[in-house]
């Protein structure tokens, strides 16, 4: 079913003929299609009218030579359900309805109408509805009713959108960028981007795809769809819209709390190897050498500038990306030398001076020298004189060496990986990008924007963190009727996937804490039982030693328990009738490290694992990372290490280092517990789990189900 799917979106985005229904939005499509030289055949159909911007008419469908490869409907949302229908009798390839007024409205009868539309459409794809369509560059397919900035190409990217208006305004850029195919989805009603990513994939003519999305829809399927992308070599680059919207299902711990709702989304991402941006200008540019040069397969990156100023800006704007500025070699450090004289430091970032600036020659073996590096990309900072106001001619000759040095190797069977970054996106003109494509060099606009755009191509071609592995997926339910497992008893199932617990006892009276901590030189730690979270309310006490220090503690946290209210205890009726209980625990002396483990629901269903410094740490400085579960051991080992703690991980100053085989095998044990808990499970806490050199215990823990 899906791969008749597919086909026939194909047919739908590829069409050898196009019918139009309605007026004025189906007359500006007709227009467009005459503006853009499409060459296949073009229908209209329309009850009262003989043409349609020149287009002879006809009253019906059934009066059509033969069912067309796709349809604009630019009828009203009831007349667009009956088109749709009679369309898919037919055996139309596809529709784009247009209308709105359907699931996304707040109109009474939006949800029936889309029902009603998606029932006519049968297996027939349709994209929208509240959808202007689409634009085909390869093929000069414009079902799209309003003006766009695009032109014919032979092949590109493809960018699917959610938001028409946005997708309009992608395709003014005049940045270079190969655009074959421009998409939009409207509100998704039949046919979703993991269908259009399908479908996209399947075209040899697309090199790249773009999404600007809400939400992925059937996020099972997006996961096969993207890892069938990333099977065919054709990286995905998202952005992702709408994120500070999305709510988290509340629950009792902590780590629920911290995971926004853009984590789960870009957990997904990182999880299936897709590219995640911030900004519509990256989005673009990442696009643009994904197309140019495909994922960077290493992040080896050569900076060339005239400017000890832009030189440095490279090395700053660079810090806590993937890239990297490795030395020149011994032998082109002393090619460079020789060419640039002894008053020029050669290091990278280069900064050459202006000694050779106007001798193309000399530039041009300079130049060579870098690019025949082995670098996985190799910069030049260039910015051109506005022509208006200023003569930019003086600085052709940097044009002229950088494009030579991109010749001579093509000349030589090398696919240059040369790249042009203007400081400022419109210090590189249409003519100069235009100069540079002759010679396949790729210019990127806006510096901030280009570093970002080359650590996005790296994160493209690191395949070592994609996991085939689907992430769990659970029904979202109430949480109205969740239940807590307190902390004893969470413990306890804890222990039994292999957690380390530190000892402890449950007392309820002085006389039975006596008994328990007699003869038995530790430091002790109390805490309240049936509260969630006890360091709010006062109810742990820490570094006990002596009996004195038990005693008191002791009686003070049975006054701190007396006062609690219904509203402070996890489980009222768990804690009605029952003597007040205090937890005695040993305390781990002398931890490198405390770390917050935590599982909780998003509100999609994804299972989402966050990890961070234990305590108040995760929420204070913002240290935590986030993956999907199921998850594996690797990627634990890569989250750990990208958290703020982890140099105390490692053993900072000469400190004990913590043995991350049982760290890691700790929250692998977690992972384990939460799988076989399946969608019973709502959110889970291990609040810190505490980190010494030899070992890893579960200090507080507590879980949630439905």
């Amino acid at each position: 079913m899906l791969k008749r799917m597919h086909s026939k979106l194909q047919r739908l985005l590829s069409p050898r003929s196009i019918c139009l229904f309605g007026s004025d939005w189906a007359e500006n499509v007709a227009k467009q299609l005459t503006k853009s030289n499409y060459s296949g055949q073009i229908f209209a159909v329309h009850p009262h009218r003989d043409t349609l911007a020149g287009i002879a008419c006809v009253k019906t469908i059934q009066q059509l030579p033969f069912a067309p490869d796709a349809s604009f409907i630019g009828l009203n949302r009831s007349a667009s359900v009956a088109v749709v229908r009679e369309l898919a009798n037919a055996g139309a390839g596809g529709a784009v309805c247009f209308a709105s007024g359907f699931r996304e409205s707040d109109l009474d009868d939006g949800e029936l109408l889309q029902t009603q539309l998606v029932t006519a459409a049968g297996d027939m794809p349709i994209l929208g509805p509240n959808c202007y369509g689409f634009i085909n560059y390869v093929d000069n397919a414009v079902v799209w009713p309003d003006q766009h900035g695009g032109v014919t190409v032979d092949g590109g990217v493809a960018i699917v959108a959610q938001s028409s208006n946005v997708a309009i305004n992608m395709t003014m850029q005049q940045r270079g960028l190969n655009l074959a195919y421009l998409v939009t989805l409207g509100n998704q009603a039949q046919t979703q981007v993991c269908d259009l990513v399908d479908a996209l994939v399947a075209d040899p003519r697309v090199s790249a795809i773009g999404l600007y999305l809400e939400g992925f829809g059937d996020i099972e399927r997006f996961c096969h769809s993207a890892l069938r992308a990333r099977e065919a070599g054709k990286s995905i680059v998202v952005l992702k819209v709408g994120k500070t919207q999305k709510a988290q299902v509340a629950t009792f711990t902590h780590t629920a709390s911290m995971a926004g709702g853009a984590a789960a989304s870009s957990a997904l991402l990182v999880r299936l190897g897709i590219v995640e941006v911030s900004t519509i200008s990256v989005f673009l540019e990442t696009l643009k050498l994904l197309d140019h040069l495909g994922p960077l397969t290493g992040s080896a990156i050569a900076s060339v500038s005239c400017s000890g100023g832009e030189a440095g800006l490279m090395s700053d704007l660079a810090e806590g990306s993937e890239l990297q500025y490795p030395d020149f070699s011994p032998a082109t450090t002393s090619v460079l030398r020789k060419i640039l004289g002894l008053r020029v430091t050669v290091a990278n970032p280069l900064d050459y001076h202006t000694y050779i600036w106007g001798d193309v020659p000399t530039m041009t073996d300079c130049f060579s020298a870098i690019v025949a590096a082995p670098f996985d990309l190799h910069v030049f900072v260039l910015d051109i004189p506005r022509a208006d106001r200023c003569d930019p001619s003086g600085h052709d000759c940097a044009i002229e060496a950088i494009c030579n040095c991109a010749v001579a190797l093509a000349e030589r069977g090398i696919r240059p990986t040369i790249a042009v970054i203007g400081l400022l996106p419109e210090n590189l003109s249409a003519d100069v990008i235009d100069k540079f494509r002759c010679a396949d060099v790729i210019t990127l606009h806006g510096v901030e924007t280009a570093i970002a755009a080359i650590d996005a191509s790296i994160r493209a071609g690191q395949k070592g963190f994609v996991d085939s592995v689907i992430p769990m997926l659970s029904a979202s339910v109430s949480t109205a009727t969740s239940k807590l497992l307190d902390e004893v008893s969470a413990k306890k199932v804890l222990k039994s996937y292999g957690l380390a617990i530190p000892f402890s006892a449950v007392v309820s009276t002085l006389t039975e804490l006596q008994q328990v901590t007699k003869n038995k030189e530790h430091s002790w730690v109390l805490k309240v039982l049936g509260v969630a979270h006890k360091t709010e309310i006062g109810g742990v006490r820490l570094n006990l030693r002596t009996e004195a220090e038990l005693e008191f503690a002791f009686e003070d946290l049975m006054q701190v328990a007396a006062s609690l209210s219904p509203h402070d205890l996890q489980q009222q009726e768990l804690n009605q009738g029952r003597e007040t209980q205090i937890l005695l625990e040993q305390q781990i002396e002398s931890p490198i490290a405390e770390l917050i483990v935590g599982v909780s629901r998003d509100a999609s269903g994804l299972m989402l694992l966050t990890l961070g410094s234990g305590g108040i740490y995760a929420e204070l400085i913002k240290d935590v990372t986030h993956l999907l579960l199921p998850t594996t051991a690797n990627a634990v080992y890569k989250a750990l290490s990208e958290l703020k703690l982890a140099p105390l991980l490692k053993g900072y100053r000469g400190r004990p280092a913590a043995n991350m085989d049982l760290v890691v095998a700790a929250i692998m044990a977690i992972d384990a517990y939460v799988v076989d808990q399946g969608e019973g499970l709502l959110s889970l806490d291990v609040n810190p789990l505490m980190v010494t050199p030899t070992a890893v215990f579960a200090v507080d823990a507590l879980i949630e189900f439905v």
